[in-house]
């Protein structure tokens, strides 16, 4: 199979969401993240979603891609080999219950790699002002999948920075994973991929087992940044980005660890990897929070 660098540009049909209080709180709760700032309905403020709920918002896009994609020479069926391999989140404004927001989106880059290529939709997210929300750049491998055509420079696509690989952590979080995890992740954000809840599935297509959402790996990242990082703050966290390297099988531990940070006058960068209990990588990435 084929795809062609020239489908970079082509755009998705629009798609409008309205965001419930319920849908917010049951996302942060499918990772046991009790922080007040999502639960706390009493709050002069009220709440506000999980940061790493905006992926629940654009899950019924790429969970239906072929509905949206406005080209009819696209060719569908690639879509089958595709592995979630980067995620790089935005945030220009936390999402509160009865927002109304509108998703646009677009193919940004086509790249080749020596798997095979590397395609990445942008999704920009604005409520119903017209004010942006967020910004998603998720990154599917396409396995097997030759890129043809003009490749050209896609320096405008985010690439998740990593921290040094002989550097100490100053901090680690194990997190255990039980075997219901991925049912409870799936049943609470909508996010429905059988390679998670099946496992006759999973198998069919080649895995051992079922495996924990790469989402929910980052979701339990961005909870232990915001607690030991930011004092618990969701507003601080601007930027969220990784790329998956491994597959976790429940029950067993995720340990996340901050390897490095910098500050620069009222911003902060900071580098994690996940491993699982085996040392295999799970992800790594950076976050970025603005005080």
């Amino acid at each position: 199979m084929k795809l062609d660098a020239s489908f970079v540009g082509t755009t998705l049909k629009d798609y409008t969401t309205t965001i419930s209080s319920r849908a917010m709180m049951n996302y942060a709760a499918a990772i046991d993240d009790n922080n007040p700032y999502y639960f706390n309905d009493e709050s002069t403020e009220g709440i506000i979603a999980h940061p790493m709920f905006a992926v629940a918002c654009t899950w019924p896009i790429s969970e239906k891609i072929c509905d949206y994609i406005n080209n009819k020479n696209f060719p569908l069926e690639i879509i089958k080999t595709q592995v979630h391999y980067t995620e790089h989140l935005e945030f220009h404004r936390p999402i509160a219950p009865n927002d109304t927001l509108i998703i646009k989106g677009k193919i940004a880059s086509i790249m080749p790699h020596r798997a095979g290529t590397i395609i990445t939709i942008r999704f920009d997210a604005c409520n119903h002002n017209n004010q942006p929300v967020f910004t998603e750049h998720i990154g599917g491998m396409l396995r097997g999948v030759e890129c043809t055509g003009n490749v050209a420079e896609n320096s405008n696509i985010p690439i998740p920075g990593f921290p040094e690989e002989t550097s100490s952590p100053y901090w680690e979080k194990n997190v255990y994973i039980d075997r219901l995890r991925p049912y409870v992740y799936d049943g609470c954000t909508n996010i429905h991929f059988p390679i998670h809840t099946s496992v006759a599935f999973a198998r069919m297509v080649g895995l051992p087992d079922i495996i924990v959402q790469g989402t929910a790996t980052l979701a339990y990242t961005a909870r232990e940044i915001i607690n030991h990082e930011a004092d618990g703050n969701p507003h601080l966290l601007k930027v969220l980005s990784c790329r998956f390297t491994g597959m976790m099988t429940p029950p067993g531990n995720i340990t996340i660890a901050l390897y490095s940070k910098k500050q620069v006058n009222q911003n902060r960068h900071l580098f994690f990897k996940v491993h699982d209990d085996t040392g295999q990588l799970l992800a790594r990435g950076n976050a970025h929070l603005s005080y």
